[in-house]
C-alpha cells in the first residue's frame, strides 16, 4: 500500500513541477498569451487533483479513527474503491476494525467470566475508589453486611459505624480482625486489603471473611485439649484420695457396722494418721494446681515501656547463670545493638525468658556440654525478635502442637502452665511466641514483638 502510495503522490508531484516549468518557461520566452493560461489551468487541475487526493486519505483516516474513539465498530470498511491505494487502506481498516472487535468481545466474555467468578465465591469482594464510591460488591458481601445495594463506603455507618471506620482507615496489604453487629448478631471478620491503580483512580480491594465458625472449631478444640488435661490432672490427685478414704474407712468397720473402740490399736493409729497426711498432700497438690490456673487466667495488663534488649537478655542471663545446677551448661547472650529497644512491660517479659531458660536448662540437665544462647535482633520485616535457643535433644515433632496447652507437661514436677503463660503474656503485648525444634541438635523459643 504505502509503496503504491508514494508512487502516486510522487507522480501527482512531477507533474505539478513540469506544469510550472512549464508554465514558468511560457512565461519568460513570450509565448502567446493564451498558453500561459491554459497552462496555468493545467497547473491549477493537477495541484487541485493532488490536495483532494490528500484529503481524500485524511478523511478516511479520520473517519476511521473517529470511529475507534466513539467505540463505533458497527463501520464497514469495503475494498471497492478504484483507486488501489483507498482499497488497500480499507482492507486494512477492516482487518484493524474486526481485530478490535474481536479484542473488545474477549475482554468482555473475560470480565463475565471474572464477575461470575467473584459472585460465586464465599468471600466477600468490595473495590472501592479514594472517594469510596463502590466499583463492585459481590452478593456474598452484601448478603454478609445485609444490603440489597451498596454504592459508598457511608452507607456502611448505617449498618455498623466501627466497620465504616475501619474499612475508611485501612492501609493497602494490612489484615485486621473486626467484631461485626449485624442481623444475624455479632459475627467475627478478617478483613485484607489490596490495592491497584486503573487508568483513572486508585482503587482498593478488600476481601471479608466471616471466620466464626474457624473460631468456634479452634476455641472448641482448645477446649476440648484443656478439659483432657484438667481432667488427667484432677483424676490423677481424686482417685488415690479415693482408694485410701475407702481404706481408711474398712479399718475401722467389718460388713457395715463399726468395730468396737476396744479393738482400735496404736498400728491402726498410725495407719490412720499416715493415710491423712497423704489425703492432705494430695489435696494441697489439687489447691495448688487450681491455684495455677487461676494465676493463668488472672495475668495484669502490661504496663509498657521502653525497654532496651540487650540489658534485658543480659539481666535475664545473670539470674540464671546464678541457679546453674553444674559447669556443664553455660548461659551467652549475642547483644544486638544498643538502640535496639522494645515497647513492653519489663516485669512480664522478664518473666517469660527466666522461664524460658530454665526450661531449657532442664532440657540440657543430661547434656555433656549444654549451650542456651540469648539473641536480641530485628528480623527483615523491622520487627523485634528475642530467640532464647539450646542444643538439647529437642522437643519431639508429635508433641510440639501440644506444648502451649495449659497444664500439658511432660515432667513429673511441671505444672505445665509456665509456656501458656508466656505465650499469654506475649499476646498481651500484641506479640507472638512461637518454637521450633529439630529432635537431636536444637530448640528455640522466638518471641515476636510488633
Amino acid at each position: 500500500m504505502f509503496r503504491s502510495y508514494r508512487s502516486q503522490v510522487g507522480l501527482k508531484v512531477v507533474l505539478v513541477a513540469g506544469w510550472a516549468f512549464v508554465l514558468s518557461w511560457s512565461v519568460f520566452t513570450g509565448q502567446h498569451v493564451l498558453w500561459p493560461i491554459l497552462i496555468g489551468l493545467a497547473l491549477l487541475f493537477q495541484i487541485v487533483h493532488l490536495v483532494h487526493y490528500q484529503n481524500q486519505l485524511t478523511e478516511r483516516i479520520n473517519y476511521f479513527f473517529e470511529s475507534i474513539r466513539n467505540e463505533d465498530f458497527s463501520q464497514n470498511f469495503e475494498p471497492r474503491d478504484k483507486s488501489s491505494v483507498i482499497r488497500s487502506l480499507h482492507q486494512n481498516m477492516q482487518l484493524i476494525n474486526e481485530y478490535i472487535q474481536r479484542v473488545k468481545i474477549e475482554s468482555h466474555q473475560q470480565e463475565h467470566y471474572f464477575r461470575a467468578l467473584i459472585e460465586h465465591v464465599g468471600t466477600g469482594i468490595l473495590t472501592y475508589n479514594e472517594k469510596g464510591f463502590v466499583l463492585h460488591a459481590n452478593q456474598s458481601l452484601k448478603k454478609l453486611l445485609g444490603l440489597e445495594q451498596l454504592t459508598h463506603l457511608k452507607q456502611l455507618e448505617k449498618v455498623d459505624h466501627k466497620l465504616a471506620n475501619v474499612l475508611q482507615q485501612l492501609q493497602p496489604n494490612e489484615q485486621k480482625l473486626v467484631q461485626f453487629n449485624g442481623k444475624q448478631g455479632t459475627t467475627t471478620l478478617l478483613i485484607k486489603s489490596g490495592a491497584f491503580k486503573n487508568q483513572k483512580d486508585q482503587l482498593s480491594l478488600l476481601s471479608i471473611q466471616d471466620i466464626n465458625r474457624e473460631l468456634d472449631e479452634k476455641e472448641l478444640d482448645s477446649w476440648l485439649k484443656l478439659i483432657r488435661v484438667l481432667t488427667h490432672e484432677i483424676m490423677n490427685s481424686i482417685a488415690p484420695v479415693t482408694s485410701l478414704s475407702e481404706s481408711l474407712s474398712n479399718y475401722y468397720q467389718k460388713e457395715g457396722v463399726p468395730i468396737p473402740a476396744s479393738t482400735v490399736d496404736d498400728k491402726l493409729i498410725r495407719n490412720t494418721i499416715r493415710g491423712l497426711d497423704i489425703i492432705k498432700e494430695q489435696g494441697r497438690g489439687l489447691i495448688n494446681f487450681v491455684e495455677s490456673y487461676r494465676k493463668f487466667t488472672r495475668l495484669p495488663k502490661p504496663e509498657k515501656k521502653l525497654v532496651a534488649v540487650g540489658d534485658l537478655l543480659e539481666k535475664t542471663a545473670l539470674l540464671r547463670r546464678a541457679a546453674l545446677p553444674d559447669d556443664h551448661t553455660r548461659i551467652t547472650v549475642k547483644k544486638p545493638d544498643e538502640k535496639l529497644l522494645v515497647l513492653a512491660d519489663e516485669k512480664l517479659i522478664s518473666q517469660v525468658l527466666i522461664n524460658l531458660v530454665k526450661n531449657a536448662v532442664e532440657a540440657l540437665d543430661k547434656q555433656e556440654s549444654g549451650e542456651i544462647q540469648l539473641i536480641g535482633r530485628e528480623n527483615s520485616s523491622g520487627q523485634v525478635e528475642i530467640l532464647v535457643r539450646d542444643n538439647g535433644p529437642g522437643i519431639p515433632t508429635d508433641i510440639m502442637e501440644e506444648i502451649f496447652v495449659p497444664f500439658f507437661t511432660t515432667r513429673e514436677n511441671g505444672s505445665g502452665i509456665g509456656l501458656s503463660l508466656s505465650r499469654q503474656i506475649m499476646r498481651l503485648h500484641g506479640g507472638s511466641l512461637k518454637a521450633s525444634s529439630v529432635p537431636g541438635k536444637e530448640t528455640a523459643f522466638t518471641l515476636l514483638f510488633n
